[in-house]
């Protein structure tokens, strides 16, 4: 009897499901019964021989389940890999412009400095003038890398929370199918917003990534994924979004880089010349100079036209998008909407401040949201003040100055009906003019 149980015993384990139709049906009541119950049958419950046969049961159902789990994560891994290879071959592929601007800057100080100044002049016994050369070399490099360090460096500034929609805006808005009915939800918004800049078919301009209302002057980067506020442009030399946070030091380093190639190709034009003569024809740094003269030219050629085209826009107050899609107020598109003439322009992006104009330290005006428009241009004395002062109670955490230009949150451009204008006064702004 004892080797007959012993030999069930091993048929038992030897088989993955259970033999006889009996003990199949027992099996099923006793998995309905645990389930019914919510509790686990054991093997001191059961009998040795049924705690086994349940064991070879269930574990075959259990490995299973186990090898599932593991085959489905891997199903998800080779969708998830493509998108983050694309990402990282993206990130990888919007820094090698700003590297090679790097590796050009790095050989033209080592031929400046080593080929040039110690190699060639010091060479002839011009020690003085090759000192005098370092002094003022090295100056402008500092300032030309401090301001080029800050635009690549600086972060842009987004839309602050007041201009997000809330919960229950953001899913009655997603909800809702009909356009007239959202632009309905978003005026509704906007009324405690200054915004007065709308689309060129006069709606409430929304960014449906951001799901945001934009101030004016802001847009939505497709690089950036992002809205910045007053956003110029993204530049790929910098890898970054020239805007209200950064255009400052955009137009600092566009100023230094045409002061690095002017003198770089004023200093080496004299060693030039000679180098196509016989005077220093087998010294080290005939290549290297040759070289410098010519990429230093192209530079300041390039450079220049475009450092003139944004010392126009800041006279005019525009923007580059501006400058080809003019602002839509409510009389229309007006690409000087913004302009207060060439003083006031200067001023609100390089501050009031003369001695900090040439350094890359940020003291532009405003905040990036409120700026005065066209009409303000012949008044000499203007106060605004807003119902709800925006950014003092909105908690806002950016690190800019509220200047002057920050009280000038105006209605001016309004040249719809009287009642029009002075509804919108009353819901934004009271504006008292003193001649």
């Amino acid at each position: 009897m004892g080797g007959g149980g012993g030999r069930g015993k091993r048929s038992v384990r030897g088989r993955a499901t259970p033999s006889t139709a009996a003990e199949e049906e027992e099996e099923e009541e006793e998995g309905k019964r645990e389930e019914g119950e919510g509790i686990l049958a054991t093997e001191e419950d059961l009998g040795e021989d049924e705690g086994e046969e349940l064991q070879a049961a269930w574990v075959p159902r259990l490995r299973v389940r186990s090898r599932t789990r593991p085959r489905a994560c891997q199903s998800r891994q080779p969708s998830m890999t493509p998108w983050r290879l694309l990402r990282c071959c993206q990130w990888t592929a919007a820094w090698v412009p700003v590297l090679f601007i790097a590796v050009v800057i790095c050989w033209s100080y080592y031929t400046f400095v080593v080929e040039l100044c110690l190699f060639t002049i010091a060479a002839q016994e011009e020690e003085g003038k090759a000192a005098i050369y370092l002094v003022i070399f090295h100056l402008s490099f500092v300032l030309f890398m401090w301001s080029y360090w800050k635009t690549i460096f600086t972060p842009p500034v987004c839309p602050s929370k007041e201009f997000f929609l809330s919960q229950s805006d953001e899913e009655h808005y997603e909800k809702e199918e009909r356009p007239e009915v959202q632009q309905e939800i978003l005026k509704r918004v906007a009324k405690e917003l200054p915004v007065y800049t709308m689309t060129s078919t006069k709606l409430i301009r929304y960014c449906e990534k951001c799901q945001l209302i934009k101030p004016d002057r802001c847009h939505h980067c497709s690089v950036c994924n992002k809205c910045v506020l007053k956003m110029d442009h993204h530049c790929p030399w910098v890898n970054n979004c020239v805007g209200f946070s950064n255009y400052k030091y955009f137009l600092l380093f566009l100023f230094y880089s045409l002061v690095y190639c002017i003198l770089v190709t004023t200093t080496v034009l004299e060693y030039f010349i000679k180098f196509w003569t016989t005077n220093l024809r087998n010294t080290r740094a005939q290549f290297h100079v040759l070289f410098l003269f010519f990429v230093a030219t192209m530079f300041f050629i390039s450079i220049l036209s475009l450092f003139c085209y944004h010392l126009w826009l800041v006279g005019k107050n525009r923007t580059t998008i501006e400058a080809f899609r003019a602002p839509v107020f409510l009389n229309g598109p007006d690409k000087n909407g913004f302009s207060l003439g060439w003083s006031k322009n200067w001023r609100q992006v390089f501050g009031d401040e003369k001695k900090y104009w040439l350094f890359p330290i940020f003291t532009s005006l405003g905040d990036g949201v409120h700026f005065p428009t066209r009409l303000m241009m012949d008044k000499e004395h203007v106060t605004g003040t807003n119902h709800h002062e925006h950014i003092r109670s909105s908690g806002s955490t950016q690190n800019f100055p509220v200047g002057p230009l920050s009280e000038s949150k105006n209605f001016l451009l309004a040249t719809g009906s009287e009642q029009d204008v002075s509804s919108g006064m009353k819901n934004h702004v009271t504006v008292s003019i003193e001649s």
